[in-house]
Protein backbone atom coordinates (compact mmCIF):
# COMPACT_ATOMS: atom_id res chain seq x y z
CA UNK A 1 0.00 0.00 0.00
CA UNK A 2 3.09 2.06 0.26
CA UNK A 3 4.00 3.01 -3.33
CA UNK A 4 0.40 3.63 -4.05
CA UNK A 5 0.35 6.68 -1.33
CA UNK A 6 4.19 7.94 -1.94
CA UNK A 7 3.98 10.38 -4.84
CA UNK A 8 6.99 12.52 -3.41
CA UNK A 9 9.55 12.08 -1.17
CA UNK A 10 9.57 14.80 1.59
CA UNK A 11 11.90 15.73 4.52
CA UNK A 12 10.43 16.57 7.85
CA UNK A 13 11.63 20.34 7.74
CA UNK A 14 9.45 20.57 4.61
CA UNK A 15 6.33 19.90 6.05
CA UNK A 16 7.43 20.55 9.57
CA UNK A 17 5.37 23.92 11.69
CA UNK A 18 8.49 26.21 12.91
CA UNK A 19 7.91 25.66 16.29
CA UNK A 20 6.99 22.28 16.26
CA UNK A 21 8.97 21.84 19.50
CA UNK A 22 6.22 23.31 21.60
CA UNK A 23 2.80 22.27 19.23
CA UNK A 24 1.34 19.23 20.34
CA UNK A 25 0.72 17.89 16.30
CA UNK A 26 -1.27 14.35 16.08
CA UNK A 27 -1.84 12.59 12.85
CA UNK A 28 -2.11 9.12 10.90
CA UNK A 29 0.60 6.73 9.42
CA UNK A 30 0.29 3.82 7.39
CA UNK A 31 2.37 1.42 9.28
CA UNK A 32 4.22 -1.79 7.05
CA UNK A 33 4.77 -3.05 10.78
CA UNK A 34 1.41 -3.07 11.90
CA UNK A 35 -0.03 -3.37 7.98
CA UNK A 36 -2.25 -1.00 8.69
CA UNK A 37 -2.97 2.25 10.11
CA UNK A 38 -1.97 4.16 13.35
CA UNK A 39 -2.88 7.64 15.14
CA UNK A 40 0.84 9.17 16.37
CA UNK A 41 1.81 11.77 17.74
CA UNK A 42 4.93 13.72 16.66
CA UNK A 43 7.57 14.51 19.57
CA UNK A 44 11.20 15.05 18.69
CA UNK A 45 11.84 13.70 15.36
CA UNK A 46 9.85 10.61 16.36
CA UNK A 47 6.23 8.95 15.63
CA UNK A 48 4.91 7.60 18.65
CA UNK A 49 1.96 4.76 18.35
CA UNK A 50 -1.14 6.51 20.31
CA UNK A 51 -3.75 4.03 19.07
CA UNK A 52 -3.91 2.35 22.65
CA UNK A 53 -5.35 5.87 23.69
CA UNK A 54 -7.33 5.53 21.12
CA UNK A 55 -7.53 3.35 18.07
CA UNK A 56 -8.73 6.44 15.43
CA UNK A 57 -8.38 10.01 14.92
CA UNK A 58 -12.27 10.57 15.26
CA UNK A 59 -12.24 8.67 18.88
CA UNK A 60 -9.04 10.53 20.02
CA UNK A 61 -10.45 14.37 19.13
CA UNK A 62 -13.73 12.83 21.22
CA UNK A 63 -11.44 12.54 24.42
CA UNK A 64 -11.40 15.83 27.03
CA UNK A 65 -8.07 17.35 27.42
CA UNK A 66 -6.86 15.59 24.73
CA UNK A 67 -4.04 18.18 24.37
CA UNK A 68 -2.89 18.24 27.91
CA UNK A 69 -3.03 14.66 28.31
CA UNK A 70 -0.85 14.06 25.20
CA UNK A 71 2.04 15.64 26.97
CA UNK A 72 2.93 13.45 29.55
CA UNK A 73 1.69 10.38 27.49
CA UNK A 74 2.77 9.36 23.95
CA UNK A 75 2.89 5.90 23.52
CA UNK A 76 5.69 3.83 22.09
CA UNK A 77 7.96 4.98 19.37
CA UNK A 78 7.82 3.63 16.06
CA UNK A 79 10.57 5.21 13.83
CA UNK A 80 11.86 8.80 12.87
CA UNK A 81 8.86 11.03 11.02
CA UNK A 82 11.62 10.75 8.08
CA UNK A 83 11.15 7.00 7.60
CA UNK A 84 7.34 7.43 7.09
CA UNK A 85 8.40 10.28 4.33
CA UNK A 86 10.40 8.20 2.19
CA UNK A 87 8.29 4.90 2.42
CA UNK A 88 11.31 2.71 4.53
CA UNK A 89 9.13 2.12 7.54
CA UNK A 90 5.31 3.24 5.93
CA UNK A 91 4.05 6.77 4.54
CA UNK A 92 1.99 9.55 6.26
CA UNK A 93 -1.91 9.81 5.85
CA UNK A 94 -4.27 12.11 6.15
CA UNK A 95 -4.75 13.13 9.82
CA UNK A 96 -8.35 11.82 9.57
CA UNK A 97 -10.41 9.10 9.37
CA UNK A 98 -13.77 8.90 10.50
CA UNK A 99 -15.09 12.56 10.54
CA UNK A 100 -16.78 14.21 8.10
CA UNK A 101 -15.12 16.50 5.77
CA UNK A 102 -16.93 19.20 4.39
CA UNK A 103 -16.22 22.78 3.04
CA UNK A 104 -17.28 26.24 3.66
CA UNK A 105 -17.49 28.22 0.22
CA UNK A 106 -17.40 31.87 -0.54
CA UNK A 107 -16.02 32.68 2.76
CA UNK A 108 -13.71 36.06 1.35
CA UNK A 109 -14.97 38.67 -0.72
CA UNK A 110 -11.97 38.16 -3.68
CA UNK A 111 -13.04 34.50 -4.12
CA UNK A 112 -16.84 35.57 -3.92
CA UNK A 113 -16.02 37.71 -6.83
CA UNK A 114 -14.39 34.58 -8.72
CA UNK A 115 -17.65 32.83 -8.21
CA UNK A 116 -19.70 35.11 -9.67
CA UNK A 117 -17.46 35.60 -12.85
CA UNK A 118 -17.89 31.42 -13.14
CA UNK A 119 -21.22 31.49 -13.06
CA UNK A 120 -21.76 34.60 -15.18
CA UNK A 121 -19.33 32.93 -17.82
CA UNK A 122 -21.12 29.39 -17.64
CA UNK A 123 -17.65 27.92 -17.22
CA UNK A 124 -15.67 29.55 -19.86
CA UNK A 125 -11.94 30.51 -18.61
CA UNK A 126 -11.92 33.13 -21.95
CA UNK A 127 -14.60 34.74 -20.98
CA UNK A 128 -13.32 35.23 -17.67
CA UNK A 129 -11.31 38.30 -18.31
CA UNK A 130 -14.17 40.44 -19.53
CA UNK A 131 -16.77 39.74 -17.15
CA UNK A 132 -14.48 40.44 -14.33
CA UNK A 133 -13.15 43.80 -16.03
CA UNK A 134 -17.19 44.77 -16.09
CA UNK A 135 -17.91 43.57 -12.97
CA UNK A 136 -15.20 44.10 -10.36
CA UNK A 137 -15.37 48.14 -10.42
CA UNK A 138 -18.88 47.60 -9.04
CA UNK A 139 -18.92 44.22 -6.80
CA UNK A 140 -15.71 44.86 -5.61
CA UNK A 141 -16.77 48.42 -4.27
CA UNK A 142 -19.55 46.66 -2.68
CA UNK A 143 -18.99 43.48 -0.87
CA UNK A 144 -15.47 45.01 0.76
CA UNK A 145 -15.99 44.81 4.63
CA UNK A 146 -19.28 43.59 4.57
CA UNK A 147 -20.65 41.58 7.48
CA UNK A 148 -23.02 38.52 5.54
CA UNK A 149 -26.79 38.60 7.07
CA UNK A 150 -26.23 42.30 8.28
CA UNK A 151 -29.04 44.95 7.83
CA UNK A 152 -26.10 46.65 5.19
CA UNK A 153 -25.75 43.39 3.53
CA UNK A 154 -29.67 43.62 2.86
CA UNK A 155 -29.21 46.70 1.33
CA UNK A 156 -26.51 45.95 -1.16
CA UNK A 157 -28.72 42.57 -2.00
CA UNK A 158 -31.57 44.87 -2.54
CA UNK A 159 -29.32 47.11 -5.11
CA UNK A 160 -27.18 44.54 -6.84
CA UNK A 161 -30.74 43.20 -7.55
CA UNK A 162 -31.72 45.47 -9.13
CA UNK A 163 -28.81 46.13 -11.71
CA UNK A 164 -29.33 42.40 -12.17
CA UNK A 165 -26.18 41.56 -10.69
CA UNK A 166 -27.52 39.31 -7.53
CA UNK A 167 -26.17 35.44 -7.78
CA UNK A 168 -26.35 32.32 -6.02
CA UNK A 169 -22.70 32.99 -4.76
CA UNK A 170 -23.54 36.28 -3.45
CA UNK A 171 -26.84 34.84 -1.19
CA UNK A 172 -24.10 32.56 0.41
CA UNK A 173 -21.32 35.04 1.10
CA UNK A 174 -23.09 37.99 2.46
CA UNK A 175 -26.41 36.63 3.59
CA UNK A 176 -27.46 35.42 6.40
CA UNK A 177 -26.81 31.30 5.78
CA UNK A 178 -22.89 30.16 5.17
CA UNK A 179 -22.08 27.63 2.57
CA UNK A 180 -21.45 24.26 3.43
CA UNK A 181 -20.97 21.19 1.39
CA UNK A 182 -19.69 17.90 1.66
CA UNK A 183 -16.22 17.75 -0.05
CA UNK A 184 -15.41 14.19 0.46
CA UNK A 185 -16.66 10.95 2.38
CA UNK A 186 -14.73 9.94 5.43
CA UNK A 187 -11.39 7.91 5.05
CA UNK A 188 -11.08 9.13 1.20
CA UNK A 189 -8.57 11.92 1.99
CA UNK A 190 -5.35 12.02 0.55
CA UNK A 191 -2.25 13.28 2.88
CA UNK A 192 0.88 14.90 2.90
CA UNK A 193 3.24 13.62 -0.02
CA UNK A 194 0.50 12.49 -2.26
CA UNK A 195 -0.85 12.71 -5.62
CA UNK A 196 -3.50 15.00 -5.52
CA UNK A 197 -6.61 14.21 -8.32
CA UNK A 198 -7.94 16.22 -11.05
CA UNK A 199 -11.07 15.12 -13.12
CA UNK A 200 -10.49 14.46 -16.74
CA UNK A 201 -12.80 16.67 -18.09
CA UNK A 202 -12.20 19.99 -16.04
CA UNK A 203 -9.63 22.39 -18.48
CA UNK A 204 -10.37 25.16 -15.80
CA UNK A 205 -9.70 24.41 -12.48
CA UNK A 206 -7.46 25.55 -9.36
CA UNK A 207 -5.97 24.89 -6.04
CA UNK A 208 -7.64 26.33 -2.98
CA UNK A 209 -5.25 26.60 0.30
CA UNK A 210 -7.30 26.75 3.08
CA UNK A 211 -7.39 26.14 6.92
CA UNK A 212 -9.44 23.15 8.19
CA UNK A 213 -10.73 22.71 11.72
CA UNK A 214 -10.69 19.73 13.83
CA UNK A 215 -14.62 19.99 15.63
CA UNK A 216 -15.63 17.07 18.18
CA UNK A 217 -19.31 15.68 18.35
CA UNK A 218 -20.36 18.62 20.31
CA UNK A 219 -19.44 20.94 18.64
CA UNK A 220 -16.20 22.23 19.92
CA UNK A 221 -13.21 23.10 18.04
CA UNK A 222 -10.42 21.67 19.66
CA UNK A 223 -7.38 22.26 16.35
CA UNK A 224 -6.81 22.68 12.97
CA UNK A 225 -4.55 21.59 10.03
CA UNK A 226 -4.13 22.48 6.73
CA UNK A 227 -6.31 21.32 3.36
CA UNK A 228 -6.42 21.35 -0.66
CA UNK A 229 -9.97 21.98 -1.28
CA UNK A 230 -8.85 21.09 -5.32
CA UNK A 231 -11.65 23.08 -7.19
CA UNK A 232 -13.31 22.12 -11.09
CA UNK A 233 -14.20 25.94 -11.79
CA UNK A 234 -15.82 24.89 -15.07
CA UNK A 235 -17.43 22.40 -13.88
CA UNK A 236 -18.87 24.37 -11.19
CA UNK A 237 -19.63 27.62 -13.19
CA UNK A 238 -21.46 25.32 -15.52
CA UNK A 239 -24.32 24.82 -12.75
CA UNK A 240 -24.16 24.75 -8.68
CA UNK A 241 -26.13 21.81 -8.95
CA UNK A 242 -22.64 19.94 -10.07
CA UNK A 243 -21.06 21.09 -7.03
CA UNK A 244 -20.32 17.37 -6.07
CA UNK A 245 -19.24 16.73 -9.38
CA UNK A 246 -16.54 19.87 -9.71
CA UNK A 247 -15.36 18.78 -5.69
CA UNK A 248 -16.10 15.10 -4.75
CA UNK A 249 -13.77 12.74 -6.84
CA UNK A 250 -10.95 10.17 -6.56
CA UNK A 251 -7.92 11.97 -4.11
CA UNK A 252 -9.39 15.63 -4.87
CA UNK A 253 -9.21 16.26 -0.85
CA UNK A 254 -5.96 16.53 0.59
CA UNK A 255 -5.40 17.12 4.45
CA UNK A 256 -2.35 17.02 6.49
CA UNK A 257 0.10 17.00 7.13
CA UNK A 258 -0.48 16.92 11.18
CA UNK A 259 -3.14 18.11 13.12
CA UNK A 260 -2.27 20.88 15.79
CA UNK A 261 -4.30 20.64 19.11
CA UNK A 262 -5.47 23.84 20.66
CA UNK A 263 -3.05 24.38 23.66
CA UNK A 264 -1.80 27.82 25.74
CA UNK A 265 0.61 28.52 22.35
CA UNK A 266 -2.18 27.78 19.42
CA UNK A 267 -5.79 28.71 20.10
CA UNK A 268 -8.51 29.31 17.65
CA UNK A 269 -7.48 33.32 17.77
CA UNK A 270 -4.02 31.91 16.35
CA UNK A 271 -6.51 30.55 13.59
CA UNK A 272 -7.81 33.94 12.93
CA UNK A 273 -5.01 35.41 11.89
CA UNK A 274 -3.00 32.69 10.22
CA UNK A 275 -1.41 33.85 6.90
CA UNK A 276 -1.94 30.60 4.48
CA UNK A 277 0.52 30.92 1.53
CA UNK A 278 0.06 28.57 -1.66
CA UNK A 279 3.07 28.02 -4.29
CA UNK A 280 2.52 25.86 -7.62
CA UNK A 281 5.36 25.03 -9.40
CA UNK A 282 5.05 22.84 -13.03
CA UNK A 283 6.86 20.95 -14.83
CA UNK A 284 6.58 23.62 -17.35
CA UNK A 285 8.53 25.84 -15.83
CA UNK A 286 5.37 28.02 -14.82
CA UNK A 287 5.55 29.40 -11.09
CA UNK A 288 2.49 30.60 -9.43
CA UNK A 289 2.75 32.33 -5.56
CA UNK A 290 -0.03 34.07 -3.48
CA UNK A 291 -1.42 34.02 0.14
CA UNK A 292 -4.61 33.96 2.08
CA UNK A 293 -5.32 35.79 5.63
CA UNK A 294 -7.59 34.50 7.30
CA UNK A 295 -8.35 38.18 9.33
CA UNK A 296 -9.73 39.15 6.09
CA UNK A 297 -11.88 36.14 6.39
CA UNK A 298 -16.15 37.27 5.93
CA UNK A 299 -17.47 35.03 8.82
CA UNK A 300 -15.94 34.02 11.42
CA UNK A 301 -14.48 30.79 12.00
CA UNK A 302 -16.47 29.78 15.06
CA UNK A 303 -20.07 30.97 13.26
CA UNK A 304 -18.49 28.30 10.13
CA UNK A 305 -18.56 25.77 12.80
CA UNK A 306 -21.91 26.87 14.45
CA UNK A 307 -23.38 26.72 11.27
CA UNK A 308 -22.37 23.12 10.65
CA UNK A 309 -22.63 21.42 13.70
CA UNK A 310 -25.81 22.74 16.26
CA UNK A 311 -28.89 21.08 17.66
CA UNK A 312 -30.13 20.72 13.95
CA UNK A 313 -27.27 18.50 12.79
CA UNK A 314 -24.92 16.26 14.18
CA UNK A 315 -21.86 14.46 13.11
CA UNK A 316 -21.58 11.70 15.90
CA UNK A 317 -17.79 10.44 14.73
CA UNK A 318 -16.80 14.58 14.20
CA UNK A 319 -16.03 16.54 11.44
CA UNK A 320 -13.41 18.93 9.82
CA UNK A 321 -14.33 21.95 8.34
CA UNK A 322 -12.51 23.78 5.16
CA UNK A 323 -12.68 27.34 6.04
CA UNK A 324 -12.44 28.87 2.19
CA UNK A 325 -9.68 30.99 0.59
CA UNK A 326 -9.71 34.58 -0.20
CA UNK A 327 -7.28 33.41 -2.99
CA UNK A 328 -8.45 32.53 -6.39
CA UNK A 329 -5.71 32.79 -9.07
CA UNK A 330 -5.95 34.57 -12.38
CA UNK A 331 -2.22 34.51 -13.57
CA UNK A 332 -2.53 33.47 -17.26
CA UNK A 333 -0.93 29.87 -18.04
CA UNK A 334 -1.80 28.61 -21.63
CA UNK A 335 -2.70 32.05 -23.19
CA UNK A 336 -3.91 35.72 -22.41
CA UNK A 337 -6.79 35.86 -20.78
CA UNK A 338 -6.94 32.28 -20.53
CA UNK A 339 -5.98 32.27 -16.75
CA UNK A 340 -4.91 29.77 -14.21
CA UNK A 341 -5.26 25.80 -14.68
CA UNK A 342 -3.64 23.08 -13.51
CA UNK A 343 -1.40 21.15 -15.52
CA UNK A 344 -0.93 17.12 -14.46
CA UNK A 345 2.65 17.02 -12.57
CA UNK A 346 2.21 20.25 -10.75
CA UNK A 347 3.72 20.44 -7.15
CA UNK A 348 1.20 22.29 -4.70
CA UNK A 349 2.45 23.52 -1.46
CA UNK A 350 0.03 25.06 0.84
CA UNK A 351 1.72 26.27 4.49
CA UNK A 352 1.51 28.14 7.44
CA UNK A 353 4.25 28.88 9.81
CA UNK A 354 2.14 27.73 12.65
CA UNK A 355 0.86 24.43 10.66
CA UNK A 356 3.21 23.22 8.56
CA UNK A 357 2.98 22.27 4.96
CA UNK A 358 0.71 20.40 2.69
CA UNK A 359 2.76 18.98 -0.72
CA UNK A 360 0.91 17.31 -3.38
CA UNK A 361 1.04 16.60 -7.19
CA UNK A 362 -1.39 17.02 -9.53
CA UNK A 363 -2.71 13.62 -11.81
CA UNK A 364 -5.75 12.72 -13.18
CA UNK A 365 -8.01 11.35 -10.66
CA UNK A 366 -7.99 7.95 -12.56
CA UNK A 367 -4.45 7.97 -12.59
CA UNK A 368 -4.25 8.11 -8.88
CA UNK A 369 -4.70 5.01 -6.26
CA UNK A 370 -8.45 4.13 -6.31
CA UNK A 371 -9.96 4.42 -2.94
CA UNK A 372 -10.27 1.27 -1.66
CA UNK A 373 -9.45 1.34 2.22
CA UNK A 374 -13.18 2.69 3.35
CA UNK A 375 -14.69 2.61 7.08
CA UNK A 376 -15.54 -1.29 6.28
CA UNK A 377 -11.75 -1.90 5.76
CA UNK A 378 -10.91 0.05 8.59
CA UNK A 379 -12.99 -1.90 11.42
CA UNK A 380 -11.56 -4.89 9.71
CA UNK A 381 -7.57 -3.99 10.19
CA UNK A 382 -8.55 -2.75 13.77
CA UNK A 383 -10.77 -6.28 14.99
CA UNK A 384 -7.74 -7.91 13.28
CA UNK A 385 -4.96 -6.21 15.18
CA UNK A 386 -7.24 -5.94 18.61
CA UNK A 387 -7.98 -2.82 18.28
CA UNK A 388 -11.57 -2.64 18.94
Amino acid sequence: MTDNILALTLSPETILPGDADKAVLIGRVWSNAADGPLPVIYRDGQLHDISAIASTSSALLEIDGIASRLATESGPAIGALENFLDGSLGALLAPVDLQAVKAAGVTFAGSMLERVIEEFTRGNPAEAANVRERLAPVLGEKLTGLVPGSEKAAEVKALLTEMTLWSQYLEVGIGPDAEIFTKAQPMSSVGSGALAGLHPKSEWNNPEPEVVLAIRSDGQIVGATLGNDVNLRDIEGRSALLLGKAKDNNASCSIGPFIRLFDETFTLDTVRNLEVSLKVTGEDGFVMDGVSRMNAISRDPADLAGQLLNPNHQYPDGAVLFLGTMFAPVKDRRGPGQGFTHEVGDRVEISAPELGRLVNRMARCADCAPWTFGVGALMRNLAGRGLL
